[in-house]
């Protein structure tokens, strides 16, 4: 086992969303970051692939939040780097509305800073693929709100999440982007 660390270049709160794309089931390209259905934000969430079973569970979890989130102004759009097959092969799982996305590549994992795996076994999957990352973006496409984790076990809880986006959405809380101090 290797004790040389390695590091990520994680994105800022109040940066700017890179500009990435991943495909839809239907070979649609979606452009991550850019807000659909008449929303003007956009919630990201990046997931492990179809091998995790707290994924399952929380996309499916996610999905009771959708019309909430729409109504506070946030689109909502779910990726991982699993291929075509793996996610008509999850979807028998999943009961969601809302966009998945397939083919988030290292590179584009690199970018938006999220901490990759390589699987244990050819049994869990075939590819490295990205931890739990969720990003919100806001209008002018800058990242309202981000979290990132290096496994599946610690990931926003969503309740909390959609109440927070919420209260930050409320122009009466003039609530700004946190942690920006430099």
């Amino acid at each position: 086992m290797s004790s040389e660390l390695t590091y990520t270049n994680k994105l800022h709160a109040g940066s700017t969303f890179p500009e990435l794309t991943a495909t839809l089931l239907n070979g649609e390209k979606i452009s991550l970051g850019k807000p659909q259905n008449g929303a003007d934000w956009q919630l990201v969430v990046v997931y492990r692939g179809r091998h995790c079973p707290l994924c399952t569970k929380y996309l499916n979890q996610l999905e009771t939040f959708k019309e909430k989130l729409l109504a506070t102004g946030v689109d909502l759009v779910a990726v991982s780097g699993d291929s075509k097959v793996q996610l008509e092969s999850h979807i028998e799982q999943l009961d969601v509305s809302f966009p998945l996305a397939y083919g988030l590549t290292v590179e584009q994992m690199q970018e938006l800073g999220l901490y990759i795996s390589d699987p244990r076994s050819s049994q869990e999957t075939d590819h490295a693929f990205a931890e739990p990352g969720v990003f919100v973006v806001n209008r002018v496409g800058e990242i309202q709100v981000v979290d990132v984790s290096n496994n599946p076990f610690v990931r926003p809880e969503l309740q909390s999440l959609v109440n927070g986006l919420g209260w930050i959405r409320n122009p009466d809380n003039n609530y700004p982007i946190r942690g920006m101090h430099e």
